[in-house]
């Protein structure tokens, strides 16, 4: 078994592909793209048998010109032996350590998101991090609906009121096109702005849609959506392609029209169309938890809902303190209202 630091990830990315218990975030392509927001990035791949077997994409993100964190999002990736696990984890905090101490800044932490839904045994000295309290996370409980059935049962399995409010679009002649062009994320941005200012949240800039989008073009690997009414765009979805699965990556609607229910429309054809391509389930990132009645994302997640799935609850956001000062220092800065 041998720990290769290395910027060509031709090999990992192909081993990401075909392992469901990661996602797009470890990929090559994600890293780069972070790499428009300011992160840093190297990667730790362990091979047998000139085989990857695990390993992890290491983001490196700066607050301060004096610190920085390590962060691997939906990773790292480990062999489901739990023995073969053990020794790739411990590779991986290897490799981290070393890179930590070669730094200039001092690092105030290393921070895992993996995509399981139970806690290795091999995992240990990371602490929790509730939900919703650091801008810097991803959701941990979602929903995933399993395209594998007929299109027919796919609808079967939805909640009534989703398969109504789906036939009640198809009714008021909604339709639904895929428009990944300049003009298309232009629209885009427009819907979500008017969503962010809607919903009091923070906006994400043109910048950060056009460079996803001519990416996610580029390589295959995702598109926009939009649900249409009388020539108007009502609705829109970016969508991400990866190994098994279609993943709703970020959304908005109008206000207005919306007696003609385009939002379910376009994530049924969205799905169609996902597993057309192959893909096996689409996950629709992030819910509340079914325990939290008054999560901040409970409306939201009543639509999601409405199309049925499996609930997928994975572990907390990890956190190993490196520096207790710098990451006090980093909750202090990070702290969510």
């Amino acid at each position: 078994m041998s720990a290769i630091a290395t910027d060509r990830w031709t090999a990992w990315d192909r081993f990401l592909e075909a392992t469901p218990d990661t996602g797009f975030m470890q990929a090559s392509w994600w890293a780069d793209f972070r790499a428009t927001s300011g992160y840093e990035h190297f990667g730790v791949t362990l091979k047998a048998r000139n085989e990857v077997i695990g390993g992890a994409v290491v983001m490196k993100f700066s607050p301060t010109p004096e610190s920085c964190f390590y962060y691997v999002p939906e990773g790292p990736v480990l062999p489901a032996d739990e023995s073969t696990a053990g020794q790739v984890f411990g590779a991986i905090l290897d490799a981290v350590e070393a890179r930590r101490a070669a730094e200039a800044q001092t690092v105030s932490h290393l921070r895992l998101e993996p995509r399981w839904q139970h806690l290795p045994g091999v995992v240990r000295g990371f602490r929790a991090v509730p939900a919703l309290t650091d801008p810097f996370t991803e959701p941990r409980n979602t929903l995933c609906i399993d395209l594998r059935p007929s299109p027919e049962e796919i609808l079967a399995q939805m909640k009534p009121k989703g398969r109504y409010n789906i036939r009640v679009a198809q009714r008021h002649g909604v339709t639904v096109v895929e428009d990944a062009s300049d003009q298309g994320v232009a629209d885009f941005q427009k819907i979500y702005d008017v969503m962010a200012t809607r919903q009091g949240i923070r906006a994400k800039p043109p910048e950060y849609f056009q460079t996803l989008v001519a990416l996610l073009s580029s390589l295959h690997q995702g598109s926009v959506f939009f649900a249409e009414y009388q020539g108007l765009r009502l609705a829109a979805a970016v969508v991400v392609y990866f190994g098994r699965r279609a993943t709703y990556f970020f959304g908005a609607s109008l206000d207005s029209h919306r007696h003609v229910m385009a939002p379910y429309l376009l994530h049924f054809e969205i799905m169609r169309r996902a597993k057309a391509l192959g893909h096996e389930w689409y996950d629709l990132w992030g819910v509340a938890p079914a325990s939290e009645p008054d999560h901040p994302w409970r409306d939201i997640s009543t639509f999601k809902r409405k199309f049925g799935g499996l609930e997928v609850n994975l572990v907390p956001t990890l956190d190993y303190v490196y520096d207790p000062a710098a990451y006090d220092a980093y909750l202090r800065h990070n702290k969510r209202s």
